[in-house]
């Protein structure tokens, strides 16, 4: 099989396997259990983790907190500030094209009497900065905008977002999940105050991911959604997975793999050439260099993999796949439902290689000629 769905999930790299395997044998101690050798072991392995994810994006390990995912840091950070007894604000801003982890939980807030705003994007993606500074109000507690789209790869201007919140004295929350440990970021100056990130993006294992919390300037207050033990430092208790930790601090020091930009340029230039009715969504903005959304006319997406059993792409963000509905971020961008229901995601990662790209095209040229052909 060509596995070109990295944006739904990556496969482990051996490095970080090796890394884990002591914690899932030998080292199997509880961080929390610092009265004996084997969980003082644990300890001090979460530790350096939280200093290598920490150091990734500029940050203080002390702002560094564990969760489960990605998902859990979205909803930590969304639900968490705004249970927080600190803020008496109720808006939210953010936009219609972020991830589920974010709308649904921007919908729950709204059905507990919270305002939200939800921005519009342009036909390619991207996010006018004059909106959001316009829906910017005296009572808006938080901004909330995605580095980078999972589906398109469109990568959003984060830290001019968040030099607009820090001049309006507004949060600014990131889920970074795509570009974390892919693209530069840097929490300080790009006004960062809240960022989600998850292992498994980044060749590192499932089930584990952060939530970067400000710790001064401003100090962000944020209630934690579990209870029971107090774990990192109450924000998030329940015993520690110190293997998958270890994997995704040292998956976040790996380098993520050089030209995989040129692999996905080469990719659409293939389709472009070799088949009419094509189109790359997003092909105007910034984007992530692994990640290609390519409608295809007159070719139903779904169908279309089936096709092609040996080649893993999507149609959509992996947490959505199942629901056999149109993107709802395509149909954010403009797109009608045809064009919506004729892409496919493509995205690359740290093993793809020039092989699979071509043989990848060969596939999907045989494919979308076939199908064409037996609609006429």
């Amino acid at each position: 099989m060509i596995y070109l769905d990295h944006n739904a999930t990556t496969p482990l790299d051996p490095r970080v396997l090796d890394a884990m395997m002591p914690f899932l044998t030998d080292r199997f101690g509880n961080a929390a259990s610092r009265h004996h050798s084997l969980g003082c072991d644990a300890a001090t392995a979460t530790e350096t983790a939280r200093q290598q994810v920490a150091s990734t994006i500029g940050a203080d390990p002390r702002e560094i907190v564990w969760t489960s995912g990605a998902t859990e840091s979205d909803n930590l950070a969304l639900q968490g500030v705004v249970n927080s007894p600190v803020y008496r604000k109720r808006h939210l801003i953010t936009v219609a094209t972020e991830h589920r982890a974010v709308l649904d939980t921007c919908e729950a807030l709204e059905h507990r009497g919270v305002a939200v705003t939800y921005l519009p994007v342009d036909a390619h993606g991207r996010l006018d900065l004059g909106q959001l500074a316009d829906a910017i109000t005296d009572q808006t507690l938080l901004v909330s905008v995605m580095h980078a789209n999972n589906e398109t790869g469109v990568i959003h201007p984060i830290g001019e977002i968040g030099g607009i919140c820090r001049e309006r004295g507004v949060l600014f929350h990131t889920d970074a999940t795509q570009s974390f440990a892919k693209q530069p970021i840097d929490v300080h100056s790009m006004h960062i105050d809240l960022l989600s990130a998850s292992g498994h993006k980044i060749h590192g294992p499932k089930g584990v991911g952060l939530l970067y919390l400000r710790r001064r300037d401003p100090r962000v207050r944020c209630q934690g959604l579990l209870y029971g033990g107090g774990h990192e430092r109450g924000l998030r208790s329940g015993t520690l997975n110190v293997p998958s930790i270890v994997g995704m601090g040292l998956a976040a020091t790996l380098p993520h793999g050089s030209g995989i930009g040129a692999l996905r340029d080469r990719l659409e230039r293939g389709l472009l050439s070799r088949l009419p009715g094509v189109e790359v969504n997003g092909l105007s903005a910034d984007r992530l260099a692994t990640t290609a959304n390519v409608s295809f006319a007159d070719v139903d997406g779904a169908t279309l993999m089936k096709r092609m059993p040996d080649l893993a792409v999507s149609s959509s963000s992996a947490c959505t796949s199942a629901l056999l509905q149109p993107s709802y971020v395509l149909g954010a961008m403009g797109c009608d439902e045809d064009r919506a229901r004729g892409s496919i995601r493509f995205s690359l990662g740290r093993f793809t290689t020039a092989e699979e790209i071509e043989l990848a095209l060969d596939t999907v040229v045989e494919a979308v000629t076939e199908l064409r052909a037996a609609d006429d």
